[in-house]
């Protein structure tokens, strides 16, 4: 009878903490809050009509100035109309502020090439080396090529 109740409390096993699936689920809340961060990102900008390029690239990172040109040769920086006098004292603000400011031109089609010359010219009076011109994704259709 003693080895019977010995048998009984000996099948006792010790409880132990799994923490493997702890670890999947601090990754998946990880990659969840990354990816809804990402898409939180808001780039401003007057809209414009652009020309397609073969190799354009979409670029994901925030930390730059979008300098649009549209059809009237009107400059925006970001949502705000500036006239072209005041274009360079802009951009000597932006470098004062960070000499790792990225720049990127946007212009319609029928913008002038003139302006795109002023524009870069006074990025470059600025101090302002990383300047981009920004170019979209041909359409997928051939027909939709002409819109």
């Amino acid at each position: 009878m003693h080895g019977s109740s010995q048998s009984t409390h000996g099948l006792v096993k010790k409880a132990r903490i799994e923490i493997i699936p702890l670890i999947d689920i601090m990754f998946f809340l990880l990659a969840s809050f990354m990816l809804v961060s990402l898409s939180m990102i808001n780039v401003k900008g007057h809209n414009v009509e652009i020309p397609t390029a073969e190799t354009a690239e979409p670029n994901t990172k925030p930390d730059f100035t979008i300098v649009t040109i549209d059809a009237a040769d009107n400059i925006w920086f970001e949502e705000q109309k500036v006239e072209k006098d005041d274009v360079l004292s802009r951009f000597q603000q932006l470098y004062n502020n960070n000499h790792n400011v990225r720049v990127f031109i946007r212009g319609e089609k029928k913008a002038s090439c003139g302006t795109f010359t002023y524009i870069l010219d006074k990025c470059r009076l600025a101090g302002i080396v990383k300047v981009s011109l920004e170019a979209k994704e041909p359409p997928e259709n051939p027909a939709a090529a002409g819109k």
